[in-house]
């Protein structure tokens, strides 16, 4: 994998997750945790996360060829899925739907909801297969992928580590700024998606 086709993964993994935003959310997840139980927390998610992804990013393209789901049709499928993503970072939905999922305090929210749906969610996963097809059968690609997406949930963990800190120094309306330029990164990177998913099935010309 070329540099740029590397720092476009990471991109796209980063405005996805939205480490920024999930760091407010573990917060308020973990209210009254003491700090021990709040690392334990942290760690557990980020591993689950990081396996799921793993699994979706390696054998995501065998389950669209079980189901009968080409490579194009993903390609354009996922990109649509993470444009809606980024309209709602930039109407605010995605920040109030996350506020909603908030568990009990007496709860262990480290597989859900912060593992999946929060950190490993549909958008995720899905980028992980649109990321790994486009490498398909360079394997080397595929393993510079999933430590693109390695080190995107180290920075969530490292995030939620710091989330107390991270959220006094933004503040509600700093993290809520934050996360409209991200989604308007995202916007952008999923036109992309489609226009190389519309490209590869002929229904668009390629760029000469």
């Amino acid at each position: 994998m070329e540099l740029a086709l590397a720092l476009s993964a990471f991109a796209t993994l980063f405005v996805v997750i939205d480490p920024i935003g999930l760091a407010p959310m573990f917060v308020a997840l973990t209210q009254g945790m003491d700090a021990r139980r709040r690392r334990g927390v942290a760690l557990r998610a980020c591993a689950i996360a990081v396996v799921l992804l793993m699994l979706f990013g390696l054998f995501g393209t065998a389950l669209l060829d079980a189901i009968g789901v080409s490579l194009d049709a993903f390609r354009i499928a996922g990109g649509l899925l993470l444009f809606l993503i980024a309209v709602e970072m930039l109407f605010g939905k995605r920040t109030e739907r996350r506020e909603k999922q908030q568990g009990d305090d007496d709860h262990d929210p480290s597989v859900f909801p912060l593992a999946t749906p929060l950190i490993a969610g549909p958008g995720s996963m899905a980028t992980m297969i649109l990321l790994t097809t486009n490498n398909s059968g360079d394997w080397l690609g595929v393993l510079e992928v999933h430590l693109v997406m390695v080190a995107v949930i180290t920075i969530v963990l490292i995030l939620f580590l710091m989330a107390g800190m991270i959220e006094r120094a933004l503040g509600r309306t700093g993290i809520l700024v934050v996360t409209r330029l991200l989604g308007m990164l995202l916007a952008a990177l999923s036109v992309q998606f489609v226009l190389d998913g519309l490209r590869s099935a002929g229904v668009i010309a390629p760029l000469t």
